[in-house]
C-alpha cells in the first residue's frame, strides 16, 4: 500500500481551518449570543457544519496561545460586525499570525515562495 506523505497546506486545510472555525464559531455564539444559525449565516457555512464544530467533530485541535486567542476574538468581533465578507481576510489573517508564532510543526518553503507565473505552465 502507498503511503502519501501529507503536505504542510494539507495540514493546515484539514487541522487548522476547521480549528479556527470553530472558534470564531465559539466566539459569536458564546460572545455575541448568536445563534447556530446565525453564526452558519455569519462564516457563509452550514448549521451543520457549525454544529460539528461546536460538537469537536471538526477542528479537534486545541488553540492554548494567549495572544491567538486575542486576534481570535477580535476577528469574531470584525465577523460580527461585516459578516461573510471578512471570514476569509480574517481567517487568513489568523492563520498567518499561527505560522509565524510556529505554532505547527512544519511548513513548507514552497508555500512562502513567490510564484512567478512565467515558469507555471
Amino acid at each position: 500500500m502507498f503511503n502519501m506523505k501529507q503536505t504542510p497546506c494539507e495540514f493546515l486545510m484539514w487541522n487548522v481551518l476547521p480549528v479556527i472555525r470553530r472558534e470564531f464559531a465559539r466566539n459569536l455564539i458564546d460572545v455575541f449570543n448568536l445563534s447556530q444559525k446565525e453564526v452558519a449565516e455569519k462564516l457563509g457555512a452550514t448549521p451543520a457544519a457549525i454544529s460539528q464544530y461546536l460538537s469537536g467533530k471538526r477542528g479537534k485541535l486545541e488553540i492554548k496561545d494567549g495572544f491567538i486567542l486575542q486576534e481570535i476574538r477580535k476577528s469574531s468581533e470584525r465577523i460580527f460586525k461585516y459578516g461573510d465578507k471578512v471570514v476569509v481576510p480574517e481567517t487568513c489573517r489568523i492563520c498567518k499570525l499561527m505560522r509565524d508564532r510556529d505554532l505547527f510543526a512544519s511548513i513548507c518553503e514552497v508555500c512562502e515562495e513567490e510564484i512567478d507565473p512565467k515558469t507555471e505552465e
